[in-house]
């Protein structure tokens, strides 16, 4: 069985400790590293940790497990993958943080992998994916450190809730979102829809989406399904003022009914604030304008899916 090692690097101007603080929460993963779409921490004890990880890969959708151990102290985090996704035999490596001054660490990432029956074809595709993945994460990762302390980070990423009381069931709700292939049909702001499911639970959908003025625009995004409770997503084809989206729908039943809310993590797009919203907007312009935007296709979906839900319960 042949094993590949490859180690990929970048120098940031941040604290080591900062910089491993990213690193080890997984939960920032998502809105950090643009191949990962969700990341569940499914078990921790102490300084060891097991993950769900959907990410893609050359372009395609996988998800896998795998085992970290965390080591603040040697600013370090080591992972090996549990159950791998085809054609990867095995997976692991290291994140190694060093220090290069009060601001300043280079990062370094290790692999270690092999292919499903050796196969050379099989091997240069994971070359391809690891390399380009590498590469996005630590320059993903330099552009998040680097700017968390810039003086305008918290008001260019943003999240907010939106939430509905639903008399009927979670499932039926959840159902309403997770048919998403009928949302042409079924939601007025929605004029087309493409759904593929290839591995269950790991959806991509594309939608053309009708604006207020009429216009249409186009998104992609990745779907991981949690029946019959959550729905998280990244969109990696975004409108223009946007750099981030991510969100859940979450579905809870309650004493007094279903509580089904959609949740939004948006980072603006500076860049195209003055195309889009004309030379004299500002970034909180763009920012009520964004969350109008995204509130009210949302706030439409849930309101749609309160009603399938009452209809099948009457």
């Amino acid at each position: 069985m042949t094993t590949r090692e490859v180690e990929h690097e970048i120098t940031i101007g941040a604290p080591a400790a900062a910089v491993y603080d990213l690193l080890a929460d997984v939960t920032n993963w998502p809105r950090v590293f643009p191949p990962t779409i969700h990341v569940d921490r499914v078990e921790a004890d102490g300084d060891q940790e097991r993950i769900q990880i959907w990410a893609t890969a050359n372009g395609e959708p996988k998800n896998w497990s795998s085992r970290r151990t965390l080591d603040a102290a040697g600013l370090r985090i080591t992972f090996r993958q549990e159950v791998s996704a085809p054609p990867v035999h095995h997976m692991g490596g290291t994140w190694i943080i060093e220090p290069l001054g009060e601001n300043t660490s280079r990062v370094r990432l290790l692999h270690d992998y092999s292919a499903i029956g050796d196969d050379p074809h099989d091997l240069l595709w994971i070359e391809r994916a690891v390399d380009k993945n590498s590469r996005s994460e630590l320059a993903a990762l330099k552009d998040n450190v680097e700017q968390v302390h810039a003086a305008d980070a918290e008001e260019l990423t943003f999240s907010f809730v939106d939430t509905v009381r639903i008399d009927g069931t979670a499932k039926d709700a959840f159902d309403f979102v997770n048919e998403a292939h009928l949302w042409a049909e079924r939601l007025p702001h929605v004029a087309t829809v493409r759904l593929t499911e290839d591995t269950p639970g790991l959806q991509e959908l594309e939608m053309d989406t009708r604006a207020k003025d009429g216009s249409t625009h186009t998104t992609k995004s990745y779907r991981v399904v949690f029946p019959h409770h959550k729905i998280a997503y990244k969109q990696v084809t975004l409108p223009a003022l946007m750099t981030l989206h991510t969100g859940e729908w979450t579905f809870q039943e309650t004493a007094e009914g279903t509580l089904a809310s959609s949740q939004h993590t948006v980072t603006l797009n500076t860049a195209n604030i003055a195309r889009i919203l004309g030379d004299d907007a500002t970034v909180a312009d763009a920012r009520a304008y964004v969350h109008t935007a995204l509130s009210t296709n949302s706030s439409a979906t849930l309101a749609h899916a309160k009603a399938h839900a009452e209809q099948l319960k009457a």
